[in-house]
């Protein structure tokens, strides 16, 4: 495992990381700090963890591995209400964290003190990441009644245990739940899905599996960054194949925004991340070939055309001369070493993934799964040219669709479409303590289902075409899936984030969008306008946004119920810090629903919008 110290990565070789956690387990042991919690008719051991990605998380996470203990994972945003839910369903009484969370969980549990119902009473220990503890730290624990234990404190009294020859490993079993995964909860409390060490151990040995067949298999010459939240099931799969077959793995610095230059530093050979990431280097990779003239633009379109059109016959990804002059720069990126890249959590558009296969010279496999199957379980096969599905189903799931007559999606349609529902050894055996959210996702035989519409493909290859939750029915009877939608619009150069509106009582949707600050203020500069709240009420700028999403929405055969018929742009981002969020990302509709209802009626309230095209043919035939 490396960490970035100034512009190189300090590593721990495996052995060492194995034995200090060892060592880490025995003295939280010692320490009772994960004591018996009986719950679901059995005995249980908790520890919490919150923290961006480190060393330290996945250390902790590995000591737990020896004493059975079940991680907690908290998401380093979560908030407040989710904090202590989760800590009064797990019973919690110890968490590991990094130093910003002393004050911030302590201040936490004093104020859920004064609440009528308690529900961080039971967390009583902290194991601190970092030595320098400050007074002012120390005291506000003691005044919240929790002990402050640094991670060396815990590793030190291990090492005496082992010494003592007192210490003992408590191996778990393939069944034992290694982490609990707490989903978003976008319509109420989060769920714990039960992860178990035989779900993490099949994903990592059934995608890779998949991979090998066209490229080499994860092995020790490959190197990853984990940036991607360690609670969410995507990165502990991406981890767990880490572990088993010994890929580095380097830890982004803690800033996001700051990634690439983590990646230019680490240089890696694997790139696991999400949609929004992939669309937003789109965005930006287009923006600068846009950006420029002359022969160097020649030059540009050329190479684009010229690889899209051998990448889509099948002939590959590379071509010897324009992979030099054009596509160099941009595999820089990314540390120019990467051979392998990954999606997956949410859709992405087909043409995102062909154009940045061609400008990153290497494959990007999409995969599908769910956090209740421990992420992977369709992936593509690397080489395959043809985006837009998510392969067929790995060794360790099988795949049955499910009729949903009313969205006219049936099996005996012409290729088959249904809900997707799985079954293997990576499903999930349920959530903690939630028997009736557990009924309704896992049938009596064990098929979970995941709530997405797939067509299967005549090659068998899974193509996710709708949503069978999130839709809703407009007043003429037709169906809407909002999130296939906003797929398509977010690929707008304006578009940061978006979030379509409609229901049963109306007979068309409207939208909202969160700008893109570069190019909207471009466009204010250009038009001798400032980028301000003002500038998302200008007539002019809405219009030019508006024209842009109609383009796509031509492009993407969007038909006319599809398309928003009045718009609302904002400034600021939506973040899981302001709740339009959860802490994987995905939008709260509920409460994005409250908070935005004045201008969902003042958007029903006002005239249709057209783009300008059809304004002024209409502005023409009326005279």
């Amino acid at each position: 495992m490396g960490t970035r110290v100034g512009d190189e990565y300090q590593w721990v070789t495996f052995r060492d990381c194995a034995n200090i956690a060892e060592h880490l387990s025995y003295g939280m042991m010692a320490l009772d700090l994960a004591p018996d919690i009986q719950a679901e008719g059995k005995t249980w051991k908790f520890l919490g963890i919150q923290s961006k990605n480190r060393k330290e998380w996945v250390l902790t996470n590995m000591a737990n591995y020896h004493q059975n203990i079940t991680t907690v994972a908290f998401y380093d945003t979560l908030g407040p209400d989710a904090t202590k839910y989760i800590c009064n369903q797990t019973e919690l009484t110890t968490m590991a964290i990094s130093q910003d969370y002393v004050d911030k969980l302590s201040k936490l549990k004093l104020e859920d003190a004064k609440s009528d119902s308690p529900k961080m009473f039971r967390l009583k220990n902290l194991i601190v990441f970092e030595d320098n503890l400050t007074e002012e730290q120390r005291k506000i624990a003691k005044d919240a009644d929790i002990n402050l234990y640094t991670m060396e404190e815990v590793i030190m009294k291990g090492r005496e245990v082992a010494k003592a020859g007192e210490a003992t490993i408590n191996e778990p079993k393939p069944d034992d739940c290694f982490m609990f995964s707490y989903t978003s909860g976008t319509t109420g409390d989060p769920k714990g899905v039960k992860l178990t060490h035989k779900m993490v151990v099949q994903c990592g040995f059934a995608v890779n599996t998949r991979l090998g067949r066209n490229t080499n298999p994860f092995s020790e010459d490959d190197c990853y960054v984990s940036y991607l939240p360690a609670a969410h099931s995507f990165e502990q799969a991406v981890f767990g194949s880490a572990l088993i077959y010994g890929m580095k793995c380097g830890f982004f610095a803690g800033n996001v925004l700051k990634l690439t230059d983590d990646i230019a530093c680490l240089k890696p050979t694997i790139f696991p991340s999400v949609p929004r990431l992939y669309n937003r280097i789109q965005g930006r990779i287009k923006d600068q070939f846009k950006a420029a003239t002359g022969a160097k633009a020649w030059l540009i379109n050329k190479a684009v055309a010229a690889k899209q059109y051998y990448h889509k016959n099948g002939q590959g990804l590379h071509h010897k001369l324009y992979d030099t002059l054009v596509f160099g720069k941009v595999k820089a990126i990314l540390g120019g070493q990467v051979r392998c890249m990954i999606t997956g959590s949410a859709p992405i558009s087909p043409e995102v993934l062909d154009f940045l296969k061609i400008c990153f010279c290497c494959d990007i496999v999409e995969g599908y799964g769910m956090t209740e199957t421990c992420a992977g379980s369709m992936i593509t096969h690397y080489g395959d040219h043809n985006s837009g599905h998510v392969g067929g189903p790995l060794q360790n799931v099988k795949v049955r669709l499910r009729d949903i007559p009313e969205m006219n999606y049936l099996s005996t349609n012409d290729p088959p479409k249904g809900e997707v529902m799985m079954w293997g050894t990576s499903i999930m055996p349920g959530y903690f303590c939630n028997p009736e959210k557990t009924a309704e996702a896992l049938s009596a035989d064990g098929w979970l289902a995941s709530g997405d519409v797939g067509m299967v493909m005549k090659n068998g290859s899974i193509k996710i075409v709708d949503r069978a939750k999130n839709i809703f029915k407009l007043s003429q009877g037709e169906y809407i899936a909002p999130e296939k939608l906003e797929n398509v619009y977010v690929q707008s150069s304006y578009v940061a984030q978006n979030w379509i509106y409609g229901d049963s009582l109306r007979d068309h949707i409207v939208g909202f969008f969160v700008v893109e600050p570069a190019n909207a203020g471009k466009w204010a500069k250009e038009h001798g306008k400032e980028f301000n709240e003002e500038l998302m009420k200008d007539p002019e700028f809405i219009q030019e946004v508006y024209d842009d999403l109609m383009r796509l929405a031509v492009e993407n055969k969007c038909n006319g119920l599809e398309k928003p018929k009045q718009i609302h742009l904002i400034k600021e981002p939506w973040t899981d810090q302001n709740d339009y969020l959860t802490p994987t990302m995905k939008m709260k509709r509920n409460i994005a629903k409250v908070k935005l209802q004045k201008e969902i009626d003042d958007m029903y309230a006002s005239p249709l919008m057209m783009d300008s095209k059809t304004k002024a043919a209409k502005a023409a035939a009326a005279k």
